[in-house]
């Protein structure tokens, strides 16, 4: 390919060291150069979040001329500013947690322990860095992809315009890829503009910890940054408009991990209505009504856990036919927008914000986008994927397929099996009791309809139930599946067994007695 001379600096990030500065010169180097286009692309992809990122080096894989256009940084929120900083920190603040309660493993830790949060934050934007290879302009180049830094946007029926620093090109395509995710926003909350609050996007600067930090949503977000910062000694508030934690999920489990989080110093004002942030004498001051309190709360810092809106403005949409609303762009089963040679994946048109629907996703776009019936591999849909999910907290909760709930608004019977880690063995010599499993089957059968898990490890422990979903196998089969002992993954075996122990009827066992009878004689 050929390349303009131009360059850029490009962005900078908080606080700038040079851990930071090595995630830049992968994801958005400031001495790149736009390639100079050769012809019609294949496809032409916009975003170089998980979902633009896979399509583009699947589609490069296969033979097809791609090209990736990124404004911002590559890797999208999942690197720089989601799943892989946010992981980074809760582990962090887990081994905080541990010297707390080492006393119970017989090691006792003297007094005057330093603890050291922006050494903390330190090691999470070193390993991100460190991550950040895999997410390069540099690698995705050589991977076969024209990689353009700078902002795109549709001219017309088959053309995306790149602006950059060092000037404009334009891209020719067969088929498009919006895959430009969604951005944090705020509720509005009066004062809390005037007060400022940080969010995913700038949470992960801190490099000292504030001692006070009220979280406003207890969702999956809310939560697990919520109690990491407890951990490592913040004074945490978390403010949630619905009752208790993590609204979507069953109660009996947000429950086990409110516990938990409440063990860890966490104030929770649930139900909360008529919330206000002001400041006062150099701090901010939430004033929330929860369960018939009123409560003012003085805070150092306010963390939004809630909202996503879809990055749709700026490309053009309207031009060729994308239809999108506040929700994100509208796409078919087939993630085809209203304009059939332009598709969509990830966070812009995806009710699952999670990295891995992106990814699968992804897989679709590229089947259908680049192998359109009737070539022989047929159409990929959404309709087939079997999503799994989990907040990680402590304990985490993971969930895939339905809820009871779900069943039943479907019209659907079914029996459930939850059995609990208090009787694993492994979970209570690790210390670590407190969950359960709990499968949801078609009623008098063992097909699996959905599951939840509640445990230290329920994000690796889900996948033998989502892949039992997806390969049509039932609890007889995972019943009839050995399992190393002592591990926490037994409790899905014993989920299985509950389950066993149905089919075994009182007709069977009085035909059995019978024959033993007769077997003794």
């Amino acid at each position: 390919m050929t390349t303009d001379a131009g360059m850029h600096e490009g962005p900078r990030l908080l606080p700038d060291d040079e851990h930071d500065r090595v995630l830049l010169n992968n994801v958005h180097p400031s001495n790149w150069v736009n390639p100079t286009p050769q012809g019609r692309y294949n496809i032409v992809v916009l975003g170089a979040g998980t979902a633009g990122l896979i399509t583009a080096v699947v589609a490069a894989n296969l033979g097809a001329r791609v090209a990736l256009i990124e404004k911002h940084l590559m890797g999208g929120d999942c690197l720089n500013v989601g799943c892989v900083p946010s992981k980074g920190v809760i582990r962090a603040a887990t081994a905080w947690a541990d010297v707390r309660h080492a006393e119970e493993f017989g090691l006792h830790i003297p007094a005057g322990i330093k603890y050291d949060f922006a050494a903390a934050m330190a090691r999470m934007r070193k390993l991100r860095a460190r991550i950040s290879h895999n997410d390069s302009a540099h690698r995705y180049t050589k991977l076969g992809v024209d990689v353009y830094i700078g902002s795109g946007q549709f001219t017309g029926q088959d053309t995306i315009e790149v602006r950059g620093p060092a000037g404009n090109r334009t891209l020719q395509f067969v088929k498009a890829a919006i895959c430009t995710g969604a951005r944090a926003t705020a509720p509005p909350t009066p004062g809390l503009v005037e007060a400022g609050y940080l969010t995913n996007e700038t949470v992960f600067t801190l490099s000292e910890l504030p001692a006070r930090l009220g979280v406003i949503g207890a969702g999956p977000i809310g939560c697990e940054l919520a109690q990491a910062f407890a951990r490592f000694g913040s004074q945490v508030y978390l403010v949630e408009a619905m009752h208790g934690i993590m609204p979507n999920e069953d109660r009996d489990a947000a429950a086990i991990v409110l516990q938990s989080m409440t063990r860890d110093g966490i104030k929770l004002l649930c139900c909360g209505k008529d919330l206000k942030v002001g400041k006062v004498e150099g701090s901010k001051q939430l004033s929330v009504d929860s369960h018939g309190e009123h409560y003012d709360v003085m805070v150092d810092e306010i963390l939004i856990g809630v909202g996503r809106s879809p990055n749709a403005e700026g490309l053009g949409l309207e031009a060729v036919g994308v239809e999108f609303t506040k929700t994100g762009v509208t796409v078919n089963d087939r993630l085809q927008t209203t304009n059939p040679r332009i598709y969509a994946a990830g966070d812009i048109c995806s009710r699952y914000k999670f990295t891995h629907a992106a990814d699968a996703m992804a897989a679709i776009v590229i089947q259908n986008a680049l192998f359109p019936h009737p070539f022989g591999l047929g159409q990929a849909s959404t309709n087939s994927l079997i999503m799994p999910w989990c907040t990680f907290t402590e304990p985490e909760i993971a969930h895939v397929g339905m809820y009871e709930k779900d069943a039943k608004e479907q019209g659907m019977e079914v029996d459930t099996f939850t059995f609990k880690l208090d009787e694993v063995d492994r979970a209570i010599l690790d210390g670590q009791d407190e969950g359960f499993a709990r499968v949801h089957v078609k009623k008098g059968t063992d097909q699996i309809l959905g599951a939840t898990i509640v445990a230290a490890h329920a994000g690796d422990m889900i996948n033998e139930y989502t892949l039992a979903m997806k390969a049509g196998i039932g609890l007889g089969t995972i019943g009839g599946t050995i399992h190393p002992y002592p591990t926490q993954g037994e409790v899905v075996k014993k989920t299985a067994n509950l389950w066993r122990k149905t089919t075994f009827t009182e007709g069977k066992k009085r035909f059995l007695s019978k024959l033993f009878a007769w077997m003794r004689r």
